[in-house]
C-alpha cells in the first residue's frame, strides 16, 4: 500500500516543481523589466535606485500619447464591431438549419490557426487590390477580421449552456423575435458577450504583427511605438511603458475570465 501512495505522493511533488519553474521561466524577465523601469540610471542591467521619473516622461511624451490614442480608438471601434458582428454570427451557427453552417464556422476559425505573418500579407495584398490607403481604417478592418473568431467562440459556449425552453416561453407569452432576444437571449448570454468584447479588447490593443502590415502613415498604435523605442536599446523609458501595457493587459484578461466563469456557472444551473 505504501508504495503506490509514496510514488503519487512524488509525482505530485515532480509536477508542483516541474509547474514552479514554468512560472518563474515566463514571470522572472516580466518581473525584471516592471522592476528596472523604477531604475534611476539609464543602463537597464544595473540599479542605481528608485525613481518614478522615468513614467513623468512617458506622460510628456507627444509621440507616446499619440500612439496610445490610436490604440484606444482601434481597439474600442474594434470591439464594438466584432462583439456585433461575431455575436450575430453565434446566433445564426445556433440554428441547425442555417444555410452553409459548417462552411462558415470554418471560415470563421480560420484567421485564429493561420499565422498572423500570412493574415497580414494577406490583408495588406486585399486593401491593395481595393485601393485602399492604409490609415486607422484599414487598421480596425483588420483587428475586426482576426477578432470576429473569438467572440463567435465565447459567445457559442455561452449559448450552448442556455435552455432553449425559456425562449420558448417567451415566444408563448406573445413576445416577438426581436423582443424574446432583448429581454431573454441577451440578458442570459450578457456575460458571455461582455467577456468576448474584454477579450477582443485586449488581443486588439496588443497586437503587433498584423497592425506592422496594415497601418500606414499617422496609424502607428502603441506596440508599433514600442517597437520603434526598442531600436536604441531598451531603457527605463521603454521598461516603463512596457509595464503600463502589461498592467492593463493583465486587468482586462483577468475581467475576461471572471466574467466567463460567471457565464458558465449561469450555464450550468439553466
Amino acid at each position: 500500500m505504501n508504495g503506490p501512495v509514496s510514488a503519487g505522493r512524488w509525482s505530485r511533488r515532480v509536477l508542483a516543481v516541474h509547474t514552479a519553474f514554468i512560472y518563474l521561466f515566463l514571470w522572472v524577465p516580466i518581473g525584471v523589466l516592471a522592476v528596472f523601469s523604477f531604475n534611476t540610471g539609464r543602463q537597464t542591467a544595473v540599479w542605481r535606485g528608485f525613481t518614478l521619473d522615468w513614467y513623468h516622461r512617458l506622460l510628456a511624451n507627444e509621440a507616446l500619447l499619440a500612439a496610445v490614442r490610436n490604440s484606444l480608438l482601434v481597439a474600442a471601434l474594434t470591439t464594438l464591431l466584432a462583439t456585433v458582428i461575431g455575436t450575430l454570427a453565434a446566433l445564426a451557427l445556433r440554428r441547425p438549419e442555417t444555410p452553409g453552417r459548417g462552411g462558415t464556422l470554418a471560415l470563421l476559425l480560420l484567421p485564429m490557426v493561420i499565422p498572423e505573418v500570412v493574415l497580414g500579407a494577406a490583408l495588406l495584398t486585399l486593401f491593395g487590390a481595393l485601393g485602399l490607403r492604409l490609415s486607422l481604417t484599414t487598421v480596425v478592418i483588420a483587428h475586426v477580421v482576426f477578432s470576429v473568431s473569438y467572440v463567435t467562440l465565447v459567445v457559442r459556449a455561452r449559448l450552448a449552456g442556455l435552455d432553449p425552453a425559456l425562449e420558448e416561453a417567451a415566444r408563448d407569452l406573445g413576445a416577438g423575435p426581436f423582443e424574446t432576444f432583448r429581454r431573454v437571449t441577451l440578458p442570459l448570454i450578457f456575460p458571455g458577450v461582455a467577456a468576448s468584447a474584454l477579450l477582443v479588447f485586449t488581443l486588439s490593443i496588443d497586437d503587433y504583427v498584423v497592425t506592422s502590415f496594415v497601418a500606414g502613415v499617422g496609424s502607428t498604435t502603441l506596440p508599433l511605438h514600442v517597437y520603434s523605442m526598442l531600436r536604441v536599446g531598451v531603457t527605463p523609458e521603454v521598461n516603463a511603458v512596457s509595464t503600463l501595457l502589461l498592467a492593463g493587459t493583465i486587468v482586462l484578461i483577468v475581467a475576461a475570465q471572471r466574467l466567463m466563469r460567471v457565464s458558465s456557472s449561469e450555464g450550468d444551473r439553466t
